[in-house]
């Protein structure tokens, strides 16, 4: 294969030109196939300026006929040779990065090979000069990679001064994440944790997504500054970019620089110990909870690690607090967690009933009417019972393993933790139709109007 060793040089020192020159200095060592150097030969090469990566749209092109030196060195001008593409001076040196193709004939001919593609790691500065020259009195606008517009100013002196932004901060004092999610609704926006323990400085969200969610962000609740990405689950954040998309289902971690000017999403996991993935129990955009099982007489004292994070209880608050003291679950309890979006997160823990071979629900009615019902619970899982009723009269529900009785056992629920009925039974306040779920694996319930 032929071969070109390329070394950008490019020359910002001042030029003995009235006009900005339309060039920029360049060399080559020029290898034959064997890889020797093409010593004092002829050979022809075409260079072509790219637009924003090494695939980039080609914005220039020209071709130059060049004679090596003893050593296969080759200099040239680009700007300065035969074009067939485009127009130098037409480059806009000021956006997007900028890539060099270097192509060559060893033979001189037009039969070229592509020898390499470099990035211009820094742009002419004279091209990139008359590209901003603005008229008297105007300073020139940068633009941040979060879309925040710089002013720079100079006055009649030639004193430059510092660059201030158009807008009224150079980055967000808050952020907030909404999407579909929340029917893009800014006024139901979550407002992202800031300095989260140990996930670094900047913003933090903790959240449950579905694949095909979309997420953008937002400087504050009323949307009128909106932030999104171009580059999938990592990238810059752009002023109002592209909508981000969620792949597949998970719990997330969405992490934003203190400059908001890069976003960072990961899928994490949630566990009791090392050893113990705790279950999904609930998710609510605002938090999300997970539980354990102990199913054990004995205790079980671990941490509870959110990604790769040891979290305990440093005050026995019912708090999780990064590295404090280990949690204590007790045998025969449930561990419930509840992770606030914000990175906040409490705990606590419940007692694990052994679920019944059969399970009725009693639906009676709290006005004295007649007509209480005895509904069969049927159990599509393990541990799980799931019943439908429907009553015309405020009632309470409660669970037991008799149809015709109160059996021997009985269940009622408080906040949604299944409890001895004699602790409460469930409220339903309203007539209509309901569905009703009991889970004895995290010791929880679910009562939803239909």
């Amino acid at each position: 294969m032929k071969k070109l060793y390329t070394a950008l040089s490019l020359f910002l020192a001042s030029f003995a030109y009235s006009q900005v020159p339309q060039a920029f200095s360049y060399q080559t060592i020029a290898f034959n196939s064997a890889g020797a150097p093409i010593a004092n030969g002829n050979v022809k090469l075409r260079i072509s300026i790219l637009d924003n990566s090494a695939t980039g749209t080609v914005l220039y092109t020209e071709t130059h006929t060049k004679t090596t030196n003893s050593k296969g060195l080759v200099n040239l001008n680009i700007g300065q040779g035969t074009a067939t593409t485009g127009n130098f001076s037409g480059i806009n040196w000021g956006t997007n990065t900028k890539f060099v193709k270097v192509e060559m004939d060893p033979a001189g001919g037009s039969n070229y090979t592509n020898v390499g593609v470099n990035q211009l790691m820094s742009v002419p500065y004279a091209q990139v000069s008359k590209t901003v020259v603005t008229g008297p009195g105007q300073g020139i606008t940068l633009v941040s990679p979060n879309g925040t517009p710089y002013e720079l100013n100079v006055n009649d002196n030639g004193q430059l001064s510092l660059p201030t932004s158009n807008s009224s901060s150079t980055a967000a004092s808050n952020l907030y994440l909404y999407g579909s999610f929340n029917n893009w609704s800014p006024a139901s926006a979550l407002e992202f944790g800031k300095n989260v323990q140990p996930f670094g400085s900047g913003y933090n969200g903790f959240i449950y997504l579905k694949a095909g969610d979309q997420i953008k962000f937002l400087a504050d609740k009323t949307g009128n500054v909106i932030y999104g990405g171009n580059d999938g689950l990592n990238g810059n954040i752009v002023k109002n970019g592209n909508a981000i998309t969620i792949p597949s289902n998970g719990y997330y971690r969405i992490a934003i620089d203190q400059n908001n000017s890069y976003y960072q999403i990961f899928s994490i996991n949630v566990k009791f110990g090392y050893d113990y993935t705790m279950k999904l129990d609930n998710s609510t955009p605002s938090y999300t909870n997970f539980n354990m099982q102990n199913v054990y007489p004995s205790s079980m004292s671990y941490y509870v690690e959110i990604g790769s994070n040891d979290f305990g209880d440093n005050l026995a608050d019912g708090s999780l607090d990064y590295n404090g003291p280990k949690i204590v679950l007790p045998g025969n309890n449930v561990l419930k967690t509840k992770i606030n979006f914000n990175g906040s997160g409490s705990y606590s823990y419940v007692p694990w009933y052994t679920p019944p071979s059969n399970l009725y629900m009693k639906v009676y009615y709290t006005n004295g009417t007649s007509g209480n019902q005895s509904i069969t619970m049927s159990s599509p899982a393990a541990s799980i019972y799931n019943g439908t009723f429907t009553t015309a009269h405020p009632a309470v529900i409660y669970f037991t393993d008799s149809y015709s009785g109160n059996g021997t056992i009985q269940y009622g629920g408080q906040n949604n933790i299944i409890t001895p009925a004699g602790q409460g039974f469930i409220n339903i306040p309203e007539p209509g139709s309901y569905s009703v779920k009991l889970d004895f694996t995290t010791s929880s319930y679910t009562v939803q109007k239909q």
